[in-house]
């Protein structure tokens, strides 16, 4: 590019920062409120897509469905990525929030397996695949194009990023609380939980109309794009990917756990489904809310030591909470254990996109982003409901999720201990 061309680049006018942050956020928030719903409302789609006769076997399959559309994630990943480094962040944000909303559709007006038989399950698998694919790329793009935008308020703009998953949550859980006190049971079954879905095919045609209508971040502009950003990253930024992924383990096991609440809370603890879905209602008030008050915090005190806090604070106290739960199950004790772990979730995930983007430079950021971002993703979290599953089954306890919590804050602690020399 030539100096004049850069010049003008970095002249472009200023945008603005709410329309920004509403058309990179819609998409994510639409990403997680789908994954919410779908993780909150598994009993129910267990009976009318996986119907066995053996209902753990029937959740099994259905948090089987959920994880394996993460696989695909990384792929999504890799090539969206790839693609928002040689042809811009707007194209990618277009086309992920265009594939979010196909499979949205497609689970919203599928027929049950009584219908349709065993095209249901497997249409339905096929649409965690194409949101699996279209959120693989959703992060790095997104994110990349928030902090290349307010490089000076990157702490506090990414922030928005994870708030937005607060409000997700927020919102799904706002449909499970208010579905279980206006239907019946059986009213759910049938065709309640299919209008939270309807609902999040609402959101999409607006973040796209809001997309269009943004323009790519000037230092992006200013460069000239890499011409092969995955040889790059898979040749010299091995290491950084690896220290990515670290930061991400804790902070998306604890989302996805909080997501598992409303299936643990019933069948574990036996509360009753009203409790677990007003304690994740109580979580998505305090993701949404304190989330972007820690990016202000970390733009003063820095980064560093926020993540620091909220690990040693989850490694000393979740078991402690969990076990406060199992020997006292009740909704005051559900509700003081999910925001606990909201709040430190909170602390956390405010820090994490903005240190994530500054580990790798702008010509391989969207696609080191996606591919750390939703490695962990697939791994800790998307698989985190089957595998607090099978823990359970195995060792007979229902503390085995805080096990898993305390070992993935120790691994996520480990990588912060590589990363913090690099973007202090």
């Amino acid at each position: 590019m030539s100096s004049y061309n850069t010049a003008a680049a970095l002249n472009v006018s200023k945008p603005n920062l709410h329309k920004t942050l509403f058309a990179t956020c819609i998409g994510n928030a639409l990403e997680w409120f789908d994954i919410a719903v779908y993780a909150f409302f598994a009993n129910y789609i267990a009976h009318v897509f996986f119907p066995t006769s053996d209902a753990s076997v029937s959740m099994l399959l259905t948090f089987g469905s959920f994880g394996v559309s993460f696989l695909i994630r990384p792929l999504g990943a890799i090539v969206l990525g790839n693609y928002a480094d040689r042809h811009g962040r707007k194209k990618a944000l277009l086309l992920s929030i265009n594939l979010m909303m196909l499979g949205g559709a497609i689970i919203t007006f599928m027929p049950g397996y009584e219908s349709i038989g065993l095209i249901a399950p497997l249409l339905v698998l096929l649409a965690r695949l194409i949101q699996g694919f279209s959120a693989g790329g959703e992060f790095g793009s997104s994110t990349a194009f928030l902090v290349e935008h307010f490089p000076e308020r990157k702490a506090f703009i990414a922030s928005w990023q994870f708030a937005t998953q607060g409000a997700s949550t927020l919102m799904a859980s706002a449909f499970g609380l208010g579905l279980t006190q206006i239907l019946t049971e059986s009213q759910i079954q049938e065709w309640g939980w299919r209008i939270p879905f309807a609902f999040g095919l609402l959101i999409g045609p607006l973040g796209i109309y809001i997309r269009r209508h943004v323009h790519e971040p000037a230092s992006f502009e200013a460069q000239q794009p890499e011409a092969a950003p995955l040889k790059r990253l898979f040749g010299r930024q091995k290491e950084l990917m690896l220290l990515a992924i670290g930061l991400m383990v804790i902070s998306t096991a604890v989302n996805y756990m909080l997501n598992y609440v409303p299936t643990y809370a019933t069948k574990n603890l036996h509360l009753p489904s009203s409790t677990a879905f007003a304690a994740t209602l109580l979580a998505g008030v305090i993701l949404t809310v304190v989330t972007p008050i820690m990016g202000l915090c970390a733009e003063r005190v820095g980064r560093v030591p926020l993540m620091w806090g909220s690990l040693i604070l989850l490694i000393v106290t979740i078991y402690p909470a969990f076990s406060l739960v199992v020997n006292h199950p009740t909704p005051t004790t559900l509700i003081i254990l999910v925001c606990w772990m909201a709040l430190l979730k909170s602390i956390y995930f405010s820090t994490v996109p903005s240190v994530m983007a500054d580990l790798f430079p702008i010509g391989t950021r969207a696609s080191g982003m996606a591919i750390s971002y939703n490695v962990a993703v697939t791994i800790f979290g998307g698989f985190a409901p089957l595998i607090c599953t099978l823990l359970i089954n195995a060792t007979g306890t229902s503390l085995a999720p805080g096990y898993y919590l305390m070992a993935m804050s120790v691994l996520s602690g480990l990588a912060l201990i590589r990363s913090q020399k690099r973007v202090s």
